[in-house]
């Protein structure tokens, strides 16, 4: 869709050229939600892409992904890190999330890690990838400082974040400990073709790494919940685990009433649970 209000769009080459940002400016990355809709209030465009990120680096300590990152490169992990990290068995989790997404390729060629994470849609797949991997987010200030946040304290809402005015996602690290993990994945949806309306995810740690479970509620939630448990948990634990989520936490839209996402959330729990022990 075209954005007829656009008056200027800048390309930055360094961090200090993407400041200031205002109400009247947008910061494009891939541009598949931007480009969706009418903006009427979008006077300018901060086209990050020109700040030339490395998309994915690999380091001992885990993954770097910028926030450019495509959604298509990251699935692509699944099969690389076989080979290049063979320790990391967590490796199918990153197709299986970029699935959940159920969008066309070429919107997986275009759309971005960062602007799923910052439209903080319940049915943002790269949140409930970050945040069964603790993923941890990295945020530039506009006054040219930084912080860290993790992926579940991010996301507050059916759309809504801790982002302050002006601020910018840089990228999002996941630890190694998890990508070490066992990981067992569950989705389900009204239709074959329709977008997820529960992702419920299973990691379990190495010995070496603590041998902790945990397990990851998103999509039939309006932001995520996480539960960790030192050992596989019992049936009584996991229902004890699922009330803590609150009744108007469940998401409420064309894909899932929130009694059927709330019903499907804890049995897929049992199954990833099952399938870890």
């Amino acid at each position: 869709m075209d954005l007829p209000t656009v008056e200027v769009v800048d390309t930055p080459t360094r961090r200090t050229d993407v400041w200031p940002l205002g109400p009247d400016d947008a910061v494009l990355a891939g541009g598949t939600w931007l480009f969706s809709e009418p903006q009427p209030h979008i006077r300018r465009i901060v086209d990050i892409t020109t700040l030339g990120w490395r998309p994915i680096v690999l380091a001992d300590n885990g993954i770097e992904i910028a926030a450019t990152c495509t959604v298509e490169k990251l699935a692509a992990l699944s099969t690389h890190l076989p080979t290049q990290r063979p320790e990391w068995t967590a490796a199918p989790l990153f197709r299986w999330s970029a699935m959940a997404l159920k969008a066309s390729f070429k919107v997986c060629k275009t759309a971005t890690v960062g602007g799923n994470i910052c439209l903080s849609f319940p049915a943002g797949s790269m949140i409930s990838l970050c945040s069964a991997l603790d993923g941890e987010l990295l945020i530039w200030r506009p006054d040219g400082g930084e912080h860290r946040m993790a992926v579940t304290d991010f996301v507050t809402g059916a759309g809504t974040n801790r982002l302050a005015p002006a601020e910018l996602l840089r990228s999002v690290h996941l630890p190694a400990p998890a990508l070490r993990a066992r990981t067992a994945f569950r989705k389900i949806a009204p239709s074959t073709l329709g977008r997820s309306g529960v992702v419920v995810i299973g990691r379990r740690d190495t010995a070496a790494d603590g041998g902790r479970v945990v397990v990851s509620v998103t999509c039939a939630t309006v932001r995520p919940y996480v539960f960790t448990f030192p050992e596989p948990p019992g049936p009584g634990q996991l229902r004890e685990a699922h009330a803590s989520i609150p009744d108007a936490a469940w998401n409420d839209d064309a894909h899932g009433d929130p009694d059927w996402r709330a019903a499907m959330a804890v049995l897929l729990a049992r199954e990833v649970v099952e399938e870890l022990t």
